[in-house]
């Protein structure tokens, strides 16, 4: 046997002893409200599990019931940081071998991540949808970090995307002390159901003033050429089996007016618009549906817990009819959430101010050590977290021709050169 030979089955063997004398699996196996321990492969991650944790359905009166929600424990080390990672919907895709959180990679840190209670296999049974509230979410990541902090020492970041990063926001107003820095990323922050403030941005600020043009001229056209749009729609939807609470026309409707909003949150390039007067109604119909598809206004759509909790608390946006009014089968788009998205078993829904109030006024009343990433040209960025003179530790960071899909690492470098020192200054606090 050679010595190269030797020494490598010599690492090799090290290597496994490591894994297997980390103990993860034994520190899950003694938190009390844990169970189903499933080990998961991962592609980054030296351990990677998932486990179900029993949450009260009422963090104020445990006596309601319970349900179990999902974790996923990805691990790095027990002297690194951990991320806690706050989804705001289902946690599938961080089932993947592939899945590793950005702010992990970055700081070499830790996740746990937990699924948001009502999505997917974290939904309580029955479903009793009064206790789908932002206190009771706050309430479950309470009561996650203080188990995972019995196997997770260092530093802790708590951080999430869109409506995770609305979550972040949420969890650090109930519960301040539980991380030591968060990190939401495009998160939201709306004062209504029908905010207010969206419209007006994708009409003035989004893009170039040719460019919003360009998005306005597609929409006009799709409604001018209804009729012929119409009888693709059934065409592509009876294919997909979508069904709806509304007529086809109205579905056209709907999706044309997302289509501007959709089009800016994820940063569509607006050279890939067709040519309005040149393009075929085929052109025209497919283009729509790639980006504001009417699978967005299906019954039985796996996000309608969403909408509950956009009609209760965490508010949405509206549309802006009057340009088009003129060949809209609508007389109006008011109250649509409610109308279309929410579920009949959860209606009626009332919007409370009251959550937007108490993140607005934890953020004006403290300075708590928190990075907000926006994209520039995000219409959720209309609504972004209220920005308080004088603050050391808040710091807001847009990214130039952003969407919604702005993250650390596509930063330009001058802004992710601070957002890394930030980082590190507070790692090392």
């Amino acid at each position: 046997m050679s010595r190269i030979f030797l020494s490598l089955l010599i690492s090799l063997l090290v290597s496994v002893q490591a894994f297997a004398d980390s103990g993860l699996k034994e520190k899950l196996e003694q938190i009390k409200d844990l169970s189903r321990i499933e080990a998961l492969k991962s592609d980054h991650y030296a351990e990677k599990y998932l486990v179900r944790i029993t949450q009260p359905l009422d963090h104020q009166h445990p006596e309601k019931g319970s349900f179990t929600q999902r974790v996923i424990v990805c691990h790095v080390g027990y002297d690194r940081p951990t991320v806690l990672v706050t989804e705001g919907y289902g946690g599938d895709y961080a089932l993947r071998p592939s899945y590793q959180d950005e702010l992990s990679k970055l700081l070499d840190a830790n996740v746990v991540f937990v699924e948001h209670r009502y999505f997917l296999e974290s939904t309580p049974s029955p479903l009793d949808w009064q206790y789908l509230t932002a206190a009771n979410g706050a309430g479950d990541l309470h009561h996650v970090t203080m188990d995972f902090k019995s196997i997770y020492h260092g530093k802790w970041i708590s951080s999430g995307i869109s409506k995770g990063g609305q979550t972040t926001m949420l969890y650090r107003a109930y519960y301040p002390n539980d991380v030591d820095f968060s990190v939401p990323y495009v998160g939201p922050l709306c004062r209504g159901v029908e905010d207010g403030r969206h419209q007006p941005f994708i009409e003035h600020k989004t893009g170039t003033k040719a460019g919003r043009a360009k998005v306005k001229a597609f929409q006009m056209e799709v409604l001018k050429r209804k009729a012929k749009m119409l009888p693709l729609l059934k065409t592509f939807c009876d294919e997909k089996g979508y069904k709806f609470s509304i007529s086809l026309p109205e579905v056209l409707d709907y999706c044309t007016l997302e289509f501007s909003f959709a089009f800016w949150q994820w940063g569509t390039p607006v050279e890939s618009i067709p040519n309005t007067k040149n393009s075929d109604d085929r052109s025209l119909f497919d283009y729509l549906v790639k980006v504001s598809g009417p699978d967005y206004w299906a019954l039985d759509q796996p996000n309608s817990s969403f909408y509950v909790q956009a009609a209760r608390e965490l508010g949405y946006y509206g549309y802006d009819t009057k340009p088009f009014r003129k060949y809209l089968t609508i007389k109006t788009a008011e109250g649509y959430l409610n109308r279309i998205m929410v579920p009949e078993s959860a209606r009626p829904v009332t919007f409370d101010p009251a959550l937007y109030h108490k993140i607005y006024n934890y953020l004006k009343d403290n300075d708590p050590k928190m990075i907000f990433i926006y994209g520039a040209n995000d219409p959720w960025s209309s609504v972004h977290a209220p920005i308080f003179k004088g603050k050391k530790n808040e710091h807001f960071f847009f990214q130039p021709n952003g969407s919604h899909r702005s993250r650390i690492s596509n930063m330009p470098d001058n802004m992710k050169k601070q957002i890394m020192d930030l980082l590190h200054q507070w790692l090392e606090e």
